[in-house]
């Protein structure tokens, strides 16, 4: 847990060691009474409010969080749904061998060959390819498989029931390689797609297939994982049966970086970003975007050019504040899209009036300089916003390579 000046309910409440239902109630009596945040419109509770309690204390007084561990050998990793490279740079990082790699497009494979020429990777469709010559070659296999719903026949569900989809593709080859431990990454709505169904069924299918998943399933906040963005990503950890450690994942790291540490030189990298292409607002759009101030969004504008932006979504309920979103340089950047000028998910500039550039949106997602994307502006933007950041795969890594080196010891 990292150190800050706001906490969810749920924060709150492991740190206190109380049952969040407590909290609500103390909220309601007004013993301990939470906040809404201006933004998100999330009820948190102020780092003051929560210093009263010794367990806070104990929290704040904690030594700082260091994931980073050698590998005491080799191990190796076959990524599925590789994209532009962001779990597998990660991974590299953290002392990982990249064995392969395999993705359908051609342009983040062409992104992967630039950048390591050396790596194995198999372009093309995952249904027309084997790993069956992987087997009993590889310690890890993981993939940002896509979610796709599929029937859920009973309580339990078999492989079959999955076929057609890609979690079944990404289920059928652990199955063929049998690596120690599997890793699935997805957005944090699976958890509750198809009221919990579809994460039930994944979990069944691991389980018939030789793997026990690691719970609670954990939606790790890029934030706290030293990438200056609010992004957040699940991910699914399955450890083959016959193994006797148990994965644990990354503890959150202690320092919250900002838009600023991205494009500045600073804390996390040593020179300002470099200078690339970017796409631009039309000239109406840019004249409304002017009148944001960072930080703020579409209610910070005038009353008749609310209604104008908005339209109809002026009407609707809810505060819809990605719509006309200036970012600040004081704070981490909002989760980046495929687009980088959607109007449901703005991401403009904290000064320029503008989208963010290429090398400024892949520096938000924490990819080194030197890494270059292949295809158009627009086939770059897709290949980094679908990106898993580097440092939060990086910390990943670091605590796959920590369940190894229990088992390989």
């Amino acid at each position: 847990m990292v150190i800050k000046n706001t906490y969810t309910i749920s924060e709150a409440a492991e740190i206190l060691q109380k049952n969040p239902e407590t909290l609500r109630r103390w909220d309601n009596e007004g013993k301990l009474t939470a906040v809404r945040e201006p933004m998100s419109n999330y009820r948190v509770y102020q780092k003051e409010d929560l210093e009263i309690f010794p367990e806070f204390q104990k929290f704040l007084n904690a030594a700082p969080v260091d994931n980073f561990e050698i590998p005491n050998q080799d191990f190796s990793v076959v990524e599925l749904f590789a994209g532009a490279g962001g779990l597998a740079i990660g991974l590299e990082k953290a002392g990982l061998k990249c064995t392969a790699l395999n993705e359908i497009d051609k342009w983040a494979c062409q992104t992967l060959r630039t950048n390591r020429p050396k790596w194995n990777v198999i372009e093309g469709d995952i249904t027309d390819q084997s790993f069956k010559r992987f087997r009993g070659k590889v310690n890890v296999v993981t993939g940002g498989f896509p979610c796709q719903a599929f029937s859920y026949a009973g309580k339990k569900l078999g492989l079959n029931d999955a076929r057609g989809t890609l979690f079944y593709e990404f289920a059928r080859v652990v199955k063929e390689i049998m690596p120690d431990i599997c890793i699935g990454e997805n957005v944090r709505g699976l958890i509750s797609h198809d009221n919990g169904k579809t994460i039930e069924g994944m979990v069944s299918i691991l389980d018939e297939i030789g793997y026990r998943v690691a719970t609670p399933i954990q939606v790790l906040k890029a934030i706290n994982y030293n990438v200056p963005q609010k992004r957040e990503r699940l991910i699914l950890v399955g450890v083959r049966k016959d193994l006797g450690a148990d994965y644990k994942y990354p503890r959150p790291t202690d320092e919250i970086f900002t838009l600023k540490d991205a494009l500045k030189k600073g804390r996390l990298y040593d020179k300002n970003v470099p200078k690339s292409e970017g796409v631009k607002y039309p000239k109406r759009k840019k004249e409304i975007l002017e009148m944001v101030p960072p930080k703020g969004y579409w209610r910070d504008l005038p009353l008749d050019i609310q209604k104008e932006y908005m339209l109809k979504s002026f009407y609707l309920g809810g505060g819809k504040t990605g719509m006309a979103r200036r970012i600040g340089w004081d704070e981490p950047c909002l989760t980046l899209t495929c687009s980088p000028a959607q109007k449901q998910t703005e991401r403009c500039h904290p000064e320029e009036t503008r989208p963010f550039k290429v090398r400024e949106y892949a520096r938000i997602q924490t990819f080194p300089d030197e890494w270059k994307f292949a295809g158009s502006v627009n086939q770059q933007y897709k290949q980094i916003g679908n990106a898993v950041p580097v440092n939060l795969a990086k910390e990943i890594g670091h605590s796959i390579i920590s369940f190894l080196n229990k088992i390989y010891r």
